[in-house]
């Protein structure tokens, strides 16, 4: 046999190796089917769409799965999402050869609990959480403003991302 089909049949098995080991991924949830009703986030800012595009983001995340179907009434829901933004700060960096500010932090803080809504039990509850995110002072207000945005758009990606991953692994944890 040649050398490159023993790279090839090397690689087959070590791919297989996972699944015939009993490898499980554990942010897969297949267990009963779910319905979630993510709330619109409550926002003690003064970026007042914050909220919807936090609320818009995790709906995007939960869509990722069939098991669990998003529904608009809490009433249908098995499952809640609530949660809501504390704050946000801008803590900006400035050289103190220059006095210019370069960097900008966004740092942002929530809290969020997912319920049962049949057993009425608090399945996940964060009381306050901070990310952070930097971004650069463009060289002029909108370039500034769309960094900015930007830096807000990763925050709220990657918070999504989190509750949605940590909602997978307390079904699968709940249905096995």
């Amino acid at each position: 046999m040649n050398p490159a089909g023993r790279i090839l049949i090397l690689v087959l098995a070590l791919v297989s190796l996972p699944i015939a080991c009993g490898y499980h991924n554990p942010y897969v949830y297949s267990g009963p089917a779910q319905t979630l009703q993510i709330s619109p986030w409550d926002n003690r800012t003064s970026d007042l769409d914050l909220g919807i595009r936090l609320s818009r983001s995790l709906r995007h995340w939960f869509q990722k799965t069939a098991a669990i179907q998003t529904v608009p009434e809490r009433g249908t829901a098995n499952l809640v999402l609530a949660g809501e933004i504390i704050s946000i700060a801008r803590p900006t960096l400035t050289s103190a050869a220059t006095g210019i500010t370069s960097e900008v932090k966004v740092i942002l803080t929530v809290r969020y609990v997912l319920k049962d809504q049949n057993s009425n039990e608090l399945l996940l509850e964060v009381p306050s959480e901070t990310w952070t995110e930097s971004y650069f002072v463009g060289s002029n207000s909108a370039q500034t403003s769309g960094n900015e945005s930007a830096a807000l758009d990763l925050i709220i990606d990657d918070i999504s991302e989190k509750i949605y991953l940590n909602t997978l692994t307390l079904l699968r944890r709940r249905s096995s």
